[in-house]
């Protein structure tokens, strides 16, 4: 059962949270969205197989659902499913199967190694940011982590493919890997005897040897490491067994927080300046979370686009300086939707979804509405009312004609309307942050 629970833990909290914009489609395309679905779908099918026998119910629950995507499932009629050969997909029932063989051909311990280096990252860089009350949507500047003779493996995965996921994970603007020259500026190794093992080989020399060991310098202590050991007063300790050496963080500033594994030898530090930028980029975190939990009350689908109109009090601007301060994101996060405030909506601008929300200690209106040509100002009621039936997405830059109380009245894209409220107020420049 332990190793069950391990495993639904990696496949849940790992695989999956860390792909699970791969898995949408939002990263790497729709190539890489089936290669990560059909991983997790074998993954589950396998695991669905083996574990047959001993949750017997559930398993078959979950292959009647699983089957359905295989391309034998259709030889399951007419009693096929019944029927040799056995296969996943046309076979009627799990327990019908065979378990699946192993292929250590399939094993990367290269990937497994730095997968492991990430999680311990990731998850001491959580433990720091709890110590200090930093919120996950709060950003920090820099995590700094140092790793005891880390592998070339380790070093190339988290400088490459891994680091973006170690950046989200944590929050953090910047990844740094102390080299083994600067590790002096940031940690020190310390020794401490085992005392398990050198209780009878030292006897009375274990309280000097004590005192030795752990008044060694940094330098020193690596030295001994280095070397594989020390000798005292004629005996040969070796640093393999009978020594228990540590890593502790030694940087001086308030700023830093730090932690260390049990073992010692991974120290994870965190930069947390919390400076305006750091603050703002905070607030936008969580007008991020407010929007898409408003997408999601209102039964959105992730292509579906929307604009974003929010309300702040009379004299407070803490959302707009958030927002001003991070539109990329808000451009990326939103298919362009960068929120902006509600009094610049359309006057038929259809709200989809509105709720308030607490964005820095203020509460703030949140509106999500349809997609809606917005016109200049000054334009009649009439012409208005066109504007209001027209779908942005059919607009292609044309001029448009219409005919009101027998008057023909042109229309210019960029000069009488625009494709959405945040293109007219780029173009109009009505919001100076806005360009």
């Amino acid at each position: 059962m332990p190793a069950l629970v391990s495993f639904v833990t990696q496949l849940t909290n790992w695989y999956v949270r860390l792909n699970r914009d791969r898995l949408k489609g939002l990263e790497g395309g729709e190539s890489e969205s089936e290669a990560g679905l059909q991983v997790m779908y074998d993954v589950l099918l396998d695991v669905t197989i083996l574990m047959a026998p001993f949750t017997p119910f559930i398993t078959e629950y979950f292959y009647q659902h699983l089957r359905k995507l295989q391309p034998s499932y259709a030889d399951a009629a007419n009693g096929g499913g019944s029927s040799n050969p056995v296969m996943p997909g046309k076979s009627d029932s799990v327990h019908f199967l065979t378990l699946p063989a192993y292929d250590d051909g399939r094993l990367n311990a290269d990937a497994v190694e730095a997968m492991e280096a990430l999680q311990v990252i990731v998850e001491s860089g959580r433990y720091v940011r709890e110590k200090r009350n930093i919120s996950l949507r709060t950003p920090v500047k820099c995590v700094t982590f140092i790793l005891r003779n880390p592998s070339a493996n380790v070093i190339e995965s988290l400088n490459g493919p891994l680091k973006g996921y170690i950046l989200s994970e944590l929050n953090a603007w910047d990844l740094v890997i102390v080299p083994k020259e600067e590790e002096h500026e940031w940690v020190t190794l310390s020794l401490t005897p085992n005392f398990n093992l050198l209780g009878r080989k030292l006897g009375k020399k274990m309280k000097d040897f004590k005192t030795h060991v752990t008044s060694m310098s940094h330098a020193d202590a690596v030295a001994c490491l280095e070397n594989g050991g020390l000798d005292f007063e004629g005996l040969t300790i070796s640093a393999e067994d009978e020594l228990v050496s540590k890593l502790a963080f030694s940087k001086e500033g308030e700023h830093w927080e730090s932690t260390s594994t049990p073992e010692g030898d991974v120290v994870v530090a965190v930069d947390c300046t919390q400076d305006e930028a750091i603050l703002s980029a905070g607030r936008s975190r969580e007008l991020i979370n407010a929007i898409q939990q408003l997408r999601k009350a209102a039964g959105l689908d992730l292509s579906d686009a929307v604009e974003v109109f929010f309300e702040e009090s009379a004299g407070i601007n803490v959302v707009e300086s958030a927002v001003s301060n991070n539109t990329n994101l808000f451009e990326a996060k939103f298919q362009g939707a960068i929120p902006v405030p509600k009094k610049f909506a359309p006057s038929w601008s259809v709200v989809l979804r509105s709720d308030s929300a607490d964005i820095g200690g203020s509460k703030v209106e949140v509106s999500i509405c349809r997609p809606a040509v917005a016109g200049r100002c000054g334009l009649s009621d009439e012409v208005g009312y066109f504007l209001s039936t027209l779908e942005p997405s059919n607009l292609d830059g044309s001029a448009l004609s219409i005919t009101v109380d027998g008057k023909d009245i042109s229309l210019s894209q960029g000069e009488d309307f625009w494709v959405n409220t945040v293109a007219k107020l780029r173009a109009t420049k009505a919001i100076p942050w806005l360009e």
